[in-house]
């Protein structure tokens, strides 16, 4: 009587033994994971990239730098301080500069080079802030893509020596009793890889998207500290 053994993915899973299986589930959780981060960070770089375009067309209208300052804190504060990122730096390099402006005096020229140091230093570090906030979780994913293989292979391999180890009980080494033994280590790979290739193209692509963004915050911080300078003398 020939037996129908079940390959079925699901079986195949429940089969393995318990270190494959360890192997398995932590793929799978870090899956989740790494899906989760790339979601809330493909949402966060659309939103920044939707509010830096919002307030540059602000920023460039013409409009006097004072009160759209004052329009950028009213409006942190009715939103919590949800702004985005560049009003953010601007907020804090506007906010630097006129808090030096206030104790400026005409007769000393160096008051005014220090208050437009101040005010760039300001701005660079909110950017270094930004910068940070895009870029967390973006170590997770690379580890992820990197790992994963090798994770999955060691349990493939492992599960390839279960497999070998069986065989040194049976009289006659067949393709039927060596295929789901070697099934169920190939899953673990197919698992990893699962895990990884999403992981490096969310992690390029985000990569590629920040690094955009950090071109156009650093372009905005130069061209408004020559804005400034141009006021301040």
């Amino acid at each position: 009587m020939t037996v129908i053994q079940d390959l079925s993915f699901f079986a195949l899973i429940t089969n393995a033994s318990v270190i494959v299986q360890l192997i398995m589930a932590l793929l799978m959780a870090v899956s989740l994971m790494s899906w989760t981060y790339i979601f809330r960070k493909t949402f966060a770089i659309r939103a920044a990239r939707a509010q830096t375009e919002e307030f540059e067309r602000a920023f460039w209208s013409g409009g006097n730098l004072s009160t759209l300052y004052q329009d950028a804190i009213s409006s942190r504060r009715q939103s919590n301080g949800t702004t985005g990122a560049l009003e953010r730096i601007f907020t804090a390099g506007m906010g630097e500069y006129l808090k030096g402006q206030a104790s400026y005096t005409k007769k000393d020229l160096t008051d005014a080079g220090a208050m437009l140091d101040g005010a760039r230093r300001a701005m660079r570090a909110a950017f270094q802030r930004e910068m940070d906030v895009l870029e967390s979780h973006l170590a997770f994913l690379a580890s992820v893509g990197s790992v994963s293989p090798y994770v999955g292979l060691f349990g493939t391999v492992w599960g390839i020596m279960n497999a070998f180890r069986g065989l040194a009980n049976v009289q006659q080494a067949t393709l039927s009793a060596v295929a789901p033994g070697i099934a169920e280590a190939l899953i673990a790979t197919a698992i990893g890889l699962f895990a990884a290739i999403p992981a490096v193209v969310a992690y390029n692509r985000f990569s590629h998207d920040i690094d955009r963004l950090a071109i156009r915050f650093e372009s905005f911080v130069e061209e408004f500290s020559n804005i400034l300078q141009r006021q301040a003398h």
